[in-house]
């Protein structure tokens, strides 16, 4: 179920999966989006109000008994006061240039990333980065790619590795064979986003 983006701040979208979308129905994900706002605080604010909003047409519930949870280094999530009780909403964000991001399920842990794709000549120093943080053999693969296609790739591969931390409720960390191997048990689907822009979201595997 895809959820509408609420009316606060930026210019809201849906920011469908890339593919058939009842990958994401049988999770119950819902992805919203908030565009046109650069500046880090009002996105955040912007994008959390735009939660909030969702979660009451989802629910039914008004918003004041909706209560976001976005504590710095805590997966976010919501809490919703229904009649029949406390209810949990798992919640994944990301910001990235002008575009603000967010993924909001009923059922369990979700994962969410958005990359803006570099221009090659502002990322001299991609190969260094995608080694330390993508793996030896996704380096390995960019390397013979055109300029413009490589930086495409690099976001999509960033984004995707990002989306799989947030998915198990882990920070960004540097590569590693070991604490690589559970982000592949899982899920990851791409978000058709404006142009420039690249996302993935991450649910359990089917």
């Amino acid at each position: 179920m895809l959820l509408p983006p609420g009316s606060a701040g930026g210019r809201g979208f849906f920011a469908e999966p890339a593919g058939p979308c009842r990958l994401v129905a049988d999770y119950e994900v819902g992805v919203i989006g908030i565009q046109g706002d650069a500046d880090r605080d009002h996105a955040r604010r912007a994008i959390r109000d735009a939660i909030v909003a969702a979660l009451g047409q989802l629910s039914g519930l008004p918003l004041e008994r909706i209560v976001l949870h976005a504590e710095p280094g805590v997966p976010p999530y919501a809490v919703l006061d229904a009649p029949s009780g406390l209810r949990r909403a798992w919640l994944a964000i990301s910001h990235d240039g002008a575009l603000s991001v967010a993924a909001i399920s009923l059922r369990g842990a979700v994962g969410i990333d958005v990359t803006q794709v570099f221009d090659a000549a502002a990322f001299p120093d991609w190969e260094a980065v995608a080694r330390d943080f993508l793996g030896p053999e996704v380096a390995e693969r960019l390397i013979p790619l055109p300029p413009d296609e490589r930086m495409l790739a690099f976001a999509r591969a960033w984004t995707e590795r990002e989306a799989r931390l947030k998915y198990l409720g882990r920070e960004l960390v540097e590569w590693s064979e070991d604490g690589d191997a559970p982000l592949r048990a899982s899920r990851c689907l791409a978000l058709a986003l404006p142009e420039g822009y690249v996302g993935a979201l991450v649910v359990p595997p089917g």
